[in-house]
């Protein structure tokens, strides 16, 4: 892990340095794109605890190329200055089953104890983003040991007329799952949190490292670091090279860790001010620590993107995929499947709604060796009232054995979670939540402990916490 730190400080040194500092600027403009409205949304946490919390701020229109490695999104942020914003959170979790395969029937309590930090930096050609949560926690569930809690997301842009580069970290070193982790929380996502909070837009849906397995229980740690390059062929067609390397690895014995890459080339064609098709070919390999097998994939895919800024930012990609297996699995050394990605994010007057959804083939998440995955993430906020905001989670994950012996089932493990939450700013830096989440795990085979055999874990949390952060500190 220590490894991982010192790859990901180089990264943004480096982008850091390369950037040149002058007045800050959004990110520029296609050229000779026609010019485009700015949108208008709610941002969902107060500037001034007597603010009108309806009314909406603007924002930039979202350049990213439609078949690139990044999400969509429905603008982006026309902040200019450069900041930094640091803070504090504590959220405990009353839960049943902490560890679900632990056995233990009872509800325990687990505390987080955070510190936050929120960076952006504008350069006249570049801008850096930062989000970054670490801290520990401390448990009254003998299964559950005390531990860290650390989730970063970076983002270096630069921008040299027709030419874009985008470079980007994800890391998250949690005790459980990612999938559903804090869902409702502060917890659930890096940074000091707010309106003046970077907003980053992330990967695709299973572009990235990490997993959406309940059963690979204990601390875990994922990273994904990548680099996009788009040009500009005229103002309306663009073409977008990048690549992902993931990690994953478990500080527990018993779960398969695993290396992924991935390289991705694509088309994009503006054919209005709000549609964009293209075409995409993506490679990506598994590979894993202490085992020969490694899996390779090919897929290429047809895209459409429609983006209204504040409004909307719809990404659809279908095609198909080929897997080749190093080894033969169930005297096969290889299968065809459908590839397909789904994003949606959508604003209104007093909240936002998101959905997520992506079929293909993913490295097994610590408990197969490659799997084929279904997952949903779906999000709602709105806002109930002048400071009470609501939310609402859920998701769904589907991962079976890509291949099985013939008579032999296949593994099947279905995980869902859902999550319902209320949030309320008391002044300019302080937030106090309380939130409901389960996590729940079907499986066609039961999955034993020395402690347990069951198929099926739920696992219920009630969380409360509060958040602190100060005013922005500006960087000269």
């Amino acid at each position: 892990m220590i490894r991982l730190f010192s790859n990901l400080t180089w990264l943004v040194l480096a982008a850091a340095l390369a950037a040149r500092p002058s007045t800050a600027l959004a990110q520029d403009a296609p050229i000779d794109a026609p010019p485009k409205p700015v949108g208008k949304v709610l941002i969902p946490l107060p500037r001034d605890e007597n603010a009108d919390q309806s009314a909406p701020v603007e924002l930039l229109p979202d350049n990213r190329p439609l078949t690139g490695i990044e999400q969509l999104s429905i603008g982006t942020s026309p902040e200019r200055h450069s900041y930094w914003v640091p803070g504090f959170s504590y959220t405990n979790f009353v839960q049943s089953n902490a560890q679900l395969l632990g056995g233990g029937n009872g509800w325990n309590s687990t505390s987080y104890f955070v510190g936050n930090v929120s960076l952006l930096q504008n350069w006249s050609r570049s801008q850096l983003a930062l989000n970054y949560s670490g801290g520990g926690s401390l448990s009254t569930d003998s299964f559950v040991q005390n531990g860290q809690y650390h989730q970063l997301a970076a983002n270096q842009l630069f921008n040299f007329g027709r030419w874009q580069l985008t470079l980007l970290d994800q890391f998250a070193y949690l005790p459980a799952s990612q999938f559903g982790f804090g869902a409702g929380s502060s917890l659930a996502l890096p940074g000091s949190g707010g309106p003046l909070a970077p907003t980053l837009p992330g990967l695709q849906p299973g572009l990235g490292a990490g997993q959406s397995l309940f059963t690979s229980t204990g601390p875990q740690y994922t990273n994904s670091a990548g680099a996009q390059v788009n040009y500009m062929l005229t103002s309306r067609s663009s073409v977008t090279m990048g690549g992902i390397y993931g990690v994953q690895r478990f500080i527990d014995a018993g779960s398969i860790e695993s290396n992924s890459i991935l390289a991705n080339a694509g088309y994009n064609y503006q054919i209005s001010r709000t549609d964009t098709l293209g075409v995409v070919y993506r490679f990506s390999s598994f590979h894993y620590l202490g085992n020969p097998q490694a899996i390779g994939d090919h897929s290429a895919q047809v895209a459409y993107g429609r983006k209204l800024t504040g409004r909307l930012a719809l990404q659809l990609s279908g095609g198909v995929e080929r897997n080749a297996f190093r080894i033969p699995i169930a005297g096969k050394t290889g299968r065809t499947d459908a590839s397909i990605s789904a994003g949606l994010s959508y604003g209104f007057a007093r909240g936002g709604v998101s959905l997520h959804y992506s079929h293909g083939t993913s490295g097994g998440g610590g408990v197969l060796l490659g799997a084929k995955s279904d997952r949903i993430d779906t999000s709602a906020t709105r806002q109930l009232s002048r400071v009470l905001r609501g939310n609402l989670g859920f998701g769904f994950a589907r991962n079976t054995s890509l291949e099985s012996a013939p008579g032999t089932p296949s593994n099947d493990f279905n995980q869902y979670f859902f999550s319902a939450g209320l949030a309320r700013p008391l002044g300019r830096s302080v937030d106090v939540t309380l939130s409901y989440n389960a996590n729940i795990e079907t499986s066609n085979q039961n999955i034993c402990t020395p402690a347990v055999c069951q198929s099926t874990y739920t696992t219920h949390q009630i969380n409360f916490g509060f958040s602190w952060r100060a005013r922005p500190i500006v960087i000269p």
